[in-house]
């Protein structure tokens, strides 16, 4: 090395390439919590053309300052279900063109100029200012949120610190005549290809390798025409974090993977030699000037939005080219019943989430459609459905372990306050869900036992259950639709039916007792009529949960303190409640 660039400014430079990544984390984090479930449900929502898709990628990649997260994001959302693999491929192009940003803020520390304006656009000048208010906002501000958004500010402080570190550590090798003999080696475009992708396959950050590529033209002694293939080769390494997360999901999620390799690396395929015949055969003069920080960053983007232009019309194509190269293996296709949540996702907890909430009201339909035929078998025994619904009651108990499991290692990562709200519900309502599941089988199980010794209930006693079954039914549909759709006014409508099947379910047992008595009934049906009873009531107890659960969590208020209020005080739940009491105890009467 040349007596003026020593070991010291190595460690300087490696030492500001630390900063520079780890300000990038901390950014990136910082923006993925302030996003909160925002992102999983834009990507699902937005992804109907691919125009959308594409500004989609750019807005989140601009957002989180990270392709690479982006497309771990969507590697996660496809192996869950959650997105399909077409949906991807806009994004992936979007997420390209976004990661071009983060070169621009970076080309500002090569503005020129005594101007105070010009100068204070420099990164050097305005982000000691930028992490001293974010350190402000760490230390006083009360709300979570502000306090992320102090965290995002330092992360980029910190993130332009590495950066001046490197570019002041780099200064000495403009007069080093080995360290230009080493940059002659990168005239082989090829070579330059190779050391982009290898380089950025180890930092995994492509915005990391870009910095270091606008510090190392500081030199002066590098080219555009030796910076592009340079660019192109990092696009391709920026892939290799995809690759990582894709081992071990399924095979449409490796496919999300591929897809983003074939962009890159097809893009590089079909411009490297472009650009070789712009500089060498046509002399085109840009690509013979010197490199700065401004050119790397156009020459990043030009690149980026070209193989965005190119590949857009043949995004099936990608899809099918996927394909073709990553085979369908057995054991792929699932049953439709079936919720994977990739722990992939846990990285981005924000969107963890989201799909924790996208699983959970699969189960909550799968629940509802159990109890729901349990009902009708009760009126109507079949072998064939009971086994049916035991299948489904099994489903049901490994979606919760599942969810529990999974929202349990949520709940320890940072999330905000409306995560970890959002955790704690879904915790509650799912084991309501699980036990539904359960009734769901002991009431069949109850039909079963009938049938094989061939007793039966009286029509009175059937025509007194068809009532209860189809207030029942009323509280479920209730229920799960205000879960699903976060309804907090259908949820408060919960109570009041919960309490009527009650009222009904007192009655029931007052005329079987009479029944009884006047030996109407056997003690052998009495047992089995009290257990339908009360695996009805408890099925109608744990709707009154679901819905409390969702008042409790939102309307911050405890579900003791919520049914006291609204028993003694709302005259909403005495009109309701009289209402639905009204309805369903004349049908029980014309019944009798």
């Amino acid at each position: 090395m040349d007596e003026k660039f020593t070991i010291f400014n190595m460690f300087s430079m490696l030492g500001g390439l630390a900063f520079f990544l780890y300000g990038m984390n901390v950014m990136s984090t910082g923006l993925e919590k302030l996003t909160g479930g925002k992102l999983e449900i834009a990507l699902k929502k937005m992804t109907s053309n691919i125009f959308k898709s594409i500004l989609l990628g750019m807005g989140i990649t601009i957002a989180i300052q990270s392709s690479s997260a982006l497309t771990v994001m969507l590697v996660g959302l496809v192996n869950s279900g959650i997105m399909t693999l077409e949906q991807t491929v806009g994004v992936c192009f979007g997420s390209n063109v976004g990661t071009t940003f983060t070169a621009w803020i970076l080309s500002l520390a090569g503005l020129e100029g005594d101007n105070f304006f010009i100068k204070m656009l420099k990164p050097e000048s305005f982000s000691p200012l930028i992490a001293l208010a974010g350190i402000i906002m760490i230390m006083v501000c009360k709300k979570n949120k502000k306090k992320d958004m102090g965290r995002i500010m330092v992360g980029f402080a910190v993130l332009m610190t590495g950066m001046t570190v490197m570019g002041d550590a780099m200064e000495p090798l403009a007069n080093s005549e080995k360290f230009q003999s080493i940059l002659t080696a990168f005239e082989n475009p090829f070579l330059g290809v190779l050391v982009g992708a290898g380089f950025t396959g180890i930092i995994q950050s492509s915005a990391g390798s870009i910095a270091i590529l606008q510090t190392f033209s500081i030199a002066g002694t590098m080219t555009n025409g030796m910076a592009l293939p340079i660019i192109m080769g990092l696009n391709i390494g920026t892939c290799v974090t995809a690759l990582i997360s894709s081992i071990g999901v399924k095979t449409n999620a490796k496919r999300v993977a591929c897809i983003h390799v074939l962009i890159n690396t097809l893009g590089t395929v079909v411009l490297l030699p472009v650009a070789l015949i712009l500089q060498y055969v046509l002399d085109f003069g840009p690509l013979s000037s010197t490199a700065n920080a401004f050119s790397i960053a156009v020459m990043h983007s030009i690149f980026n939005v070209a193989i965005t232009i190119m590949f857009m019309p043949f995004a099936k194509q990608l899809c099918k080219a996927s394909r073709f190269l990553i085979k369908d293996k057995d054991g792929d296709g699932e049953d439709s019943d079936t919720i994977v949540i990739d722990p992939i996702l846990l990285k981005t907890p924000a969107v963890a989430v989201q799909a924790c909430r996208s699983a959970s009201i699969k189960m909550a339909d799968l629940t509802k459609e159990t109890i729901l035929e349990a009902l009708d078998v009760l009126r109507d025994f079949s072998e064939e459905r009971a086994e049916e619904i035991a299948r489904k009651e099994d489903i049901i108990d490994g979606h919760e372990d599942k969810l529990n499991s999974y929202l349990l290692k949520i709940s320890k990562s940072s999330i905000t306050g409306n995560d970890s709200r959002s955790v704690s519900k879904m915790m509650h309502c799912v084991g309501n869900f699980e036990r539904i599941s359960d009734h769901a089988v002991n009431l069949v199980e109850s039909a079963r036992e009938m049938h094989e010794k061939g007793i039966y209930l009286s029509s009175e006693c059937s025509d007194e259950i068809a009532v209860l079954t189809e207030a029942i039914a009323e509280n479920i549909t209730r229920a799960f639709e205000a879960y699903n759709n976060n309804d907090l006014s259908a949820a408060h409508k919960v109570e009041p039916l919960e309490e009527v099947v009650d009222s009904l379910s007192t009655e029931l047992k007052n005329r079987h007792i009479r029944r009884l008595q006047n030996d109407e009934c056997t003690v052998e049906l009495g047992y089995i009529f009290q257990d339908i009873l009360t695996n009805l009531e408890r099925v109608s107890d744990h709707c009154s949960n679901i819905a409390g659960c969702l008042i409790e969590t939102d309307e911050k208020t405890t579900l003791h303190a919520y049914l006291h209020d609204i028993k003694e005080n709302d005259e909403n739940f005495r009109r309701e409640y009289r209402a639905y009491a009204e309805a369903y105890f004349a049908k029980l009467n014309a019944k009798a």
